[in-house]
């Protein structure tokens, strides 16, 4: 497994990473996700460890906490040897203080969730989303003050605008506060709307990107294709309205080229998704799921090896959108292109 450093941080995360989203299984989305209990987690994980992926990812909102006292239960016995990272700020309850990234609302749910985990510490803390309703000031303030206390070693965040995250490291930098070091997205090759702000943020910031639904939210397990529906047993029948969009030819298009590379190297098009995700600027590590042991391994075997320079060609070629403005005219004409040749 190759080891990359998170961002411009001093931590050392794996390439792939496990995201424990089908761990517990409540609710009509996490349900429909996977509903590994403990003894199936704890396979998962020695797996896992085993092909070195040593950072598992979850929140205090999975099956309403139940993935994380899932995981705190598998790593027994094994927490020197795993990273942990969470995430925070979704509405956990209606109550007023049950959601967001106020003062109130963080220092409880790290407390709350370092009890589910069963562990001293959260090796990162992520917000979930932004909070609008939360000043800048008061978010960084307690996220320097939990790191201070020993309960959280780095932070970042998750699905954040990227005039936020700057605001953000900014403030950080003026007040000589721990910056922010990683940021999860979704990323994909039929998802690429992450390249035109917030990977060239990125990499100016060393903020280190964690890609979550590296196969488009289900649709590039291979399962999926031009004339090919969605199997009876697929998760997309329950899932899709949550998902990000994607127009139909988009996606096909882009099927198609994986298809055509899999014939090419005897990998799956999973496979084949992944280690594309692999060689995009910024990326630090690449969340993949697995319901069972199985799918485990076949996205295991994204890593070891390399597309070509005609295959990479290939998919940039079938994935490529045109950005919105103001990205566009630095496309599209010639002086805006002369300014911005390469944005990352």
């Amino acid at each position: 497994m190759e080891y990359r450093q998170l961002g411009t941080s001093g931590l050392r995360v794996p390439a792939l990473s496990f995201g424990t989203g089908t761990f517990g299984g409540k609710g009509p989305l996490f349900s429909a996700w996977g509903q590994s209990d403990a003894t199936e987690a704890r396979r998962l994980i020695d797996l896992c460890l085993e092909a070195g992926v040593t950072l598992f990812d979850t929140a205090d909102v999975y099956s309403s906490g139940a993935s994380e006292k899932i995981l705190g239960q598998a790593i027994q016995g094994k927490r020197d040897a795993v990273l942990i990272s969470t995430k925070t700020g979704l509405p956990m309850g209606d109550g007023p203080q049950d959601w967001g990234a106020s003062r109130t609302r963080l220092v409880r749910a790290v407390e709350e969730s370092l009890r589910r985990l069963g562990t001293d510490h959260i090796d990162l803390l992520q917000l979930h989303a932004f909070d609008a309703s939360t000043p800048t000031e008061e978010v960084m303030g307690t996220l320097a003050t939990l790191i201070a206390a020993g309960k959280v070693r780095y932070a970042g965040v998750s699905n954040y605008p990227g005039w936020q995250l700057m605001k953000a490291q900014g403030l950080a930098d003026r007040h000589g506060l721990p910056r922010l070091v990683a940021h999860q997205v979704y990323y994909s090759l039929i998802g690429r709307a992450y390249e035109a702000d917030l990977m060239p943020l990125a990499a100016d910031q060393g903020v280190g990107a964690l890609v979550w639904s590296p196969l488009g939210w289900g649709r590039l397990t291979g399962k999926v294709g031009r004339n090919r529906p969605a199997p009876a047993s697929s998760r997309l029948h329950e899932t899709e309205q949550f998902a990000p969009p994607v127009e139909t030819e988009h996606l096909y298009r882009v099927i198609d080229a994986l298809e055509a590379i899999a014939a090419e190297t005897g990998k799956t098009v999973p496979q084949i998704a992944i280690n594309w995700l692999l060689r995009r600027p910024t990326v630090s590590s690449v969340i993949i799921g697995a319901r069972n042991e199985e799918q485990l391994r076949q996205n295991l075997g994204a890593v070891g090896w390399t597309l070509t320079l005609e295959q990479v060609a290939a998919l940039d070629a079938a994935s490529d959108l045109l950005p919105p403005y103001p990205h566009a005219p630095y496309r599209q004409q010639e002086g805006f292109a002369r300014l911005a040749p390469a944005l990352v």
